[in-house]
């Protein structure tokens, strides 16, 4: 069944059901997309493996929620909606089968609601998408268009991952993992990078990814439009096939429609720059987050603002006024009158951005404690792990975070740190702590970095855990 027949058939669902289930309700993206359905009448129930603020705050919402996965927890429910890291024997799943309950995976219900609205964004791409949609709905919100937000992070202008609105603009994440964005209805999308990542599900490597990127920005159809990057020679190769309008936007590259000039460092350590539409003066821009790659960031939102005629007045506030989410670069706290950062990336160019962002803020001396996340993309990008990382002056790697694997090779992050020239190893966060407390300074940086649980090392050092 193709994904606009998924779409269809679950559509059809929705408008007889009552009551919908979530197995994996405590997601960043399944907990939006049950909020939602609250707000629109439904019966919602949930499971997930973990009590969670997204949790609770579903259940004063209404939502009754299990911890645990039972496959009593799916009677009553007309349609199940699941993430994709729940497999078909997941007792659930595996219970609303053999009830012949409609299951769908939680990015057709995305598609689904997205084909409801007139303007609707998805924001693509190996890396940047968090911050890319919060800045989008910053801007959104600053020239007072009241749209519907689904972040991948909490964004404390919209007091969480989601904000529902009355109008006809949404703006959302698209996640290229299990080609999940090939479900989703954008009429503008936005390509931010295109590099290997989720080798586990994209076995045969670049070439898959790149034809997964131009089937999502195919979905826009002829009247759509895609904002690509320019400065990405895998996103300009999908540019190159494209069948709607493309603005390409950048800062180096030839035949850009949008560019950043005259970058330097602001008063506040973060870039400042003009902004340049068609060689025109657009707007003059002084970020709160610091990076080159966030300069790109911004520079995609502009192209979504000029599609959908936004001032540049609300372009600056809503960029300017961004200042990070939850887990992005985000200033967590002090130790021995150090900063501690929080860091998401999980990805060596991730790494490498967050890490030459950080140089560029004058530290003494720059900590970074490194979780990698799945010993798939460990042994994949081994080299590259180590070679991003020796931008930090000390970087202490913690063990790897399995999340859905199982490790079949006995790789450690111990591995990685006796090839790296910078590196060190500890069995556990606690002595992680232990060694940071005893070795940092003043004007020294420490970076918590990874998709995995390695923020309890911070939560650590302040007092928190």
């Amino acid at each position: 069944m193709t994904h606009e027949q998924l779409k269809d058939e679950l559509e059809a669902h929705l408008k007889d059901a009552k009551h919908i289930h979530f197995i994996g309700i405590g997601g960043i993206s399944m907990s939006a997309l049950a909020e939602i359905l609250i707000l629109r009448g439904y019966t919602v129930t949930g499971s997930d493996i973990r009590e969670s603020r997204l949790v609770e705050s579903l259940r004063a919402q209404g939502a009754k929620i299990n911890i645990g996965h039972d496959s009593a927890n799916v009677f009553g429910s007309d349609v199940v909606i699941y993430t994709a890291a729940v497999k078909e024997d997941n007792p659930e799943r595996a219970q609303a089968a053999s009830m012949n309950i409609p299951s769908y995976e939680r990015a057709v219900l995305l598609g689904v609601i997205m084909r409801g609205y007139k303007h609707s964004i998805g924001i693509s791409g190996t890396h940047g998408k968090t911050t890319t949609t919060s800045m989008i709905s910053q801007i959104l919100i600053a020239e007072n268009l009241d749209p519907t937000c689904l972040v991948g992070g909490v964004l404390s202008s919209i007091g969480g991952n989601i904000r529902v609105g009355a109008s006809d603009y949404l703006v959302t994440e698209a996640c290229e993992y299990v080609d999940s964005f090939l479900s989703m209805s954008p009429n503008i999308a936005v390509v931010l990078n295109v590099e290997e990542d989720h080798l586990d599900y994209f076995t045969n490597g670049i070439e898959q990814i790149k034809a997964s990127f131009k089937e999502f920005v195919g979905l826009c159809g002829p009247a759509g439009l895609a904002v690509i990057c320019g400065d990405d020679k895998n996103a300009r190769e999908v540019a190159s096939d494209a069948k709607c309008r493309v603005l390409l936007y950048g800062i180096e590259s030839d035949g850009l429609d949008i560019r950043a000039k005259n970058i330097k460092t602001g008063d506040n350590r973060c870039p400042e720059f003009d902004v340049y539409y068609k060689d025109e003066f657009y707007a003059h821009v002084n970020l709160s987050i610091p990076g080159t790659h966030n300069v790109l960031n911004s520079l995609a939102c502009c192209g979504v603002c000029i599609a959908l005629g936004i001032s540049p007045e609300a372009y600056r506030t809503g960029v300017e006024g961004f200042f990070g989410t939850r887990r992005r670069f985000e200033r967590v706290g002090k130790i021995n009158g150090a900063d501690i950062i929080d860091d998401y990336a999980h990805h060596p160019t991730e790494i490498r951005a967050t890490l030459t962002a950080a140089k560029s803020m004058n530290y003494d001396k720059i900590y970074c404690v490194f979780q990698p996340h799945t010993f798939s993309r460990t042994i994949a990008f081994f080299d590259e792990f180590i070679d991003a990382l020796k931008i930090a002056d000390v970087t202490v790697y913690a063990e790897i975070y399995p999340a859905r694997e199982k490790n079949l090779t006995g790789i450690s992050s111990y591995d990685l740190a006796i090839r790296a020239e910078n590196g060190l190893y500890f069995q556990s966060f606690e002595m992680i702590a232990r060694y940071l407390k005893s070795v940092v300074k003043e004007n020294d940086l420490v970076i918590t970095m990874g998709a995995g649980n390695v923020y309890e090392v911070y939560e650590m050092l302040i007092g928190k855990k």
